[in-house]
């Protein structure tokens, strides 16, 4: 097939609980043992998503933003020089930084369920989070993130993950191409694709899905938004109720956010997870 028009602009966000081969929190922990392993496989994933968008867009302007934990995994030196890298934190748009510089496509690379299901290190954000609700329907992170892509008019094109994600994604976006690296047995355990093969699956997916974006229409997210946040900790709810705006919700570990607009419902939700980590 031809290439397709070359002054395309495509974030990827890569994550790494989704990565083919990853079952356990000591490979994405900085702390934990296997975690170097965890880096390189993230960012093999990433090359190969690169790749895949080059390949059907030679002179595209592809940014990749590092969206796990620290946002400082990724090896820069190992990333294809051919993209742009975002990383460190703390950011405004989290894993999508870099969505509202003018983007035509985004690609979420190794992302996981939402807290509570059965994906693979499935949570929403951080341990302190066991549920998000906007406007009473759950998200995860693949939600929240595909909705923060729809507040700028850009569409979420493709999701690599285990299948559990890529169900996720599919109901968000029936049109976009998942791609399932590995299905999910359990919380910390898969049965994976061999890492090469499913950065062949992930380079040939991202092809098509620069080539077939056309398809794909925007998550609908205008406002006014109203968010529930429901929290492990009681002393999280007394912290997040310090943001003006925020107030009890229904449930003794339920806080609530009524926004205008979906960009400024994800900056509070962000708020309240890493304000959950703090001991007061």
């Amino acid at each position: 097939m031809p290439p397709v028009e070359s002054a395309l602009r495509i974030l990827v966000s890569v994550d790494m609980e989704g990565v083919a081969g990853i079952v356990h929190a000591t490979e994405t922990n900085p702390e934990g043992h296997d975690y170097a392993r965890g880096r390189r496989l993230m960012t093999a994933e990433a090359n190969a998503v690169v790749a895949g968008v080059l390949a059907a867009a030679p002179g595209a302007r592809v940014t990749v933003a590092d969206s796990h934990g620290p946002f400082r995994n990724i090896h820069p030196e190992e990333l294809d020089p051919r993209a742009r890298l975002i990383r460190g934190k703390p950011r405004a748009l989290g894993m999508l930084a870099g969505v509202r510089d003018g983007c035509d496509g985004v690609i979420f690379v190794g992302y996981h369920g939402r807290a509570g299901g059965p994906g693979v290190l499935a949570h929403t954000i951080n341990d302190t989070v066991l549920d998000v609700r906007v406007d009473g329907r759950p998200f995860g992170e693949i939600g929240l993130n595909a909705a923060l892509a729809g507040a700028y008019g850009v569409p979420v094109l493709m999701l690599g993950g285990d299948d559990v994600a890529c169900a996720e994604f599919a109901e968000l976006v029936p049109e976009g191409v998942a791609v399932a690296t590995k299905r999910a047995l359990g919380q910390s355990a898969a049965e994976s694709l061999h890492p090469d093969e499913a950065c062949g699956l992930l380079r040939r997916n991202a092809e098509l899905a620069v080539r077939v974006r056309d398809r794909v229409a925007p998550v609908p997210s205008a406002g006014p938004v109203q968010v529930e946040i429901d929290l492990f900790r009681p002393a999280s709810v007394e912290l997040a109720l310090l943001i003006p705006g925020v107030s009890r919700g229904t449930g003794a570990r339920t806080v609530t956010y009524t926004s205008p607009d979906f960009a400024e419902a994800y900056r509070i939700v962000q708020l309240v997870a890493h304000l959950g980590r703090t001991t007061p």
